[in-house]
């Protein structure tokens, strides 16, 4: 948040040398790709820390599903975070859809939106829709519950990391404009 970034973090060539023979992340994190979230830099953490998976509006899908798969059975890391943020382009581009199709959009640009409009598109019917700040808040939060959802409950192996090894899901959201990351699902009280 303040901008300084904790002096273990940095990739020297020490650590670098460390993580050669293997790596030990101690969460998963499936994120946003928006150049502006890069989960290392938001949790401050380093080379080996993390294992990171990228995509727009942080959707999941197979490949996506298999990535978690991989490194909770491979690396026994035991936490996952989907990260989604404030002011996602995707859910933004989404919501634009959903209120004004356009005739011709990239097939790979619609198969993003495909993914995240189940989890908006409830919040068309409600208030939120005459308050657009408020109305993207919560599509990103519904988006992040989702995925969150869907990685709990549409994989047998994560699904049975859950109920016999400990594995947890939970949903978080970072501000750009504070720096803030708020878990808001899945946080065990």
């Amino acid at each position: 948040m303040a901008g300084v970034r904790s002096g273990h973090t940095l990739a020297n060539e020490t650590r670098r040398f460390q993580v050669v023979e293997g790596q030990e992340p101690f969460a998963i994190i499936l994120g946003c790709s928006d150049s502006r979230v890069p989960a290392e830099f938001v949790f401050d953490q380093g080379l080996g820390d993390l294992f990171v998976i990228r995509v727009a509006g942080n959707i999941v899908a197979s490949s996506q599903v298999g990535s978690v798969e991989f490194a909770a059975e491979r690396f026994a890391t035991r936490l996952v975070v989907v990260l989604g943020h404030s002011s996602c382009g995707a859910i933004l581009a989404t919501l634009e859809e959903l209120m004004q199709p356009r005739e011709r959009q990239s097939r790979n640009l619609q198969s993003i939106v495909d993914r995240v409009r189940p989890s908006v598109e409830a919040l068309l019917a409600t208030d939120l829709r005459n308050d657009a700040a408020a109305f993207v808040h919560h599509a990103v939060r519904a988006n992040v519950r989702a995925s969150a959802n869907q990685l709990r409950h549409g994989s047998e192996i994560l699904e049975e990391l859950i109920q016999t090894d400990g594995l947890l899901v939970v949903g978080a959201e970072y501000s750009l404009e504070t720096g803030l990351v708020d878990f808001f699902d899945g946080v065990p009280e």
